[in-house]
């Protein structure tokens, strides 16, 4: 994967080595979100699932705000969308095609959220695996205040990462929420200087994957997502019983043995992109 070189991009993709930086870049706009950002994101997204030498992604902005929000450059018809062609009904919304993309990542997600965040801004962000935010960010659930609802997918994930008291508190009345705040009830799990948000979220997707067996990496993030929709830990031992059976079979179980018996550093020898077994459907072993 070449990191992109043109600047005037609304979305860019740069590299680390093993880690993807994946950048809101609207700065003059606050990076406030377009129908263009959501495919160049979701394409973006595509490549570094494809690119096994990529082991973890970063989101973050350009300038001083994470993302603004939706853009509002049409006024009070902002929110006017034209009917599904396929359907005639409702289309998706932007924001949840977003956010179900990151949830489907095979990759970790660090949200490095370098300033302001709202609606869409803070909403995309909930599926990432962590969330760091600069000592500058506020968030902002505003959507009551502007005639709408909260969307991408955030009903189902801002309960589960905050408490439905507080998923509530800030999205019926939708005021600005301070970034200590935000870290106090669980939206972000640190504050950092802002000068250094980038840096510490490529040091903790480094953390994620450094030594890690790339497979087991993305079944372990399917196996905690999914779960937390189960409806009984009887799913959850079904999954990880399969997860268990066909990892424990595979050459990356070896190495991982071995290198640790032999004191070295592990070369796990599976690869993401040759495709991920399927744990959650009727082919997990019965109890």
């Amino acid at each position: 994967m070449t990191p992109d070189a043109v600047h005037d991009e609304p979305v860019l993709l740069e590299r680390d080595g093993e880690i993807a930086i994946l950048r809101l870049h609207r700065p003059d706009r606050l990076n406030a979100f377009t129908d263009e950002m959501c495919e160049r994101v979701i394409a973006a997204m595509d490549r570094i699932d494809a690119d096994d030498t990529v082991r973890a992604v970063v989101l973050t902005g350009s300038g001083r705000a994470f993302c603004a929000g939706a853009d509002l450059a049409a006024g009070g018809d902002t929110f006017v969308l034209g009917d599904d062609p396929d359907t005639g009904g409702a289309p998706a919304d932007q924001g949840g095609r977003v956010a179900l993309r990151l949830y489907r990542a095979t990759k970790p997600v660090i949200a490095a959220i370098n300033g302001p965040a709202a609606g869409v801004g803070v909403t995309m962000t909930l599926p990432a695996d962590i969330r760091i935010a600069s000592d500058t960010a506020k968030f902002g659930f505003v959507f009551t205040r502007r005639g709408i609802v909260p969307e991408a997918c955030s009903s189902w994930f801002l309960p589960r990462i905050v408490g439905i008291s507080t998923a509530l508190e800030w999205t019926l009345g939708g005021r600005m929420v301070g970034v200590d705040e935000a870290c106090a009830r669980g939206l972000v799990r640190e504050i950092v200087p802002a000068d250094r948000i980038l840096a510490r979220g490529i040091e903790l997707a480094r953390e994620l994957v450094s030594g890690t067996a790339p497979v087991s990496v993305a079944l372990t993030r399917q196996l905690m997502w999914r779960m937390l929709g189960a409806d009984s830990p009887e799913a959850a031992h079904r999954a990880d019983s399969l997860a268990v059976y066909l990892r424990g079979a595979s050459g990356d179980a070896r190495e991982g043995v071995e290198s640790f018996l032999g004191k070295r550093d592990p070369q796990f020898p599976d690869r993401v992109s040759a495709g991920l077994p399927d744990l959650f459907g009727e082919s997990a072993p019965e109890t």
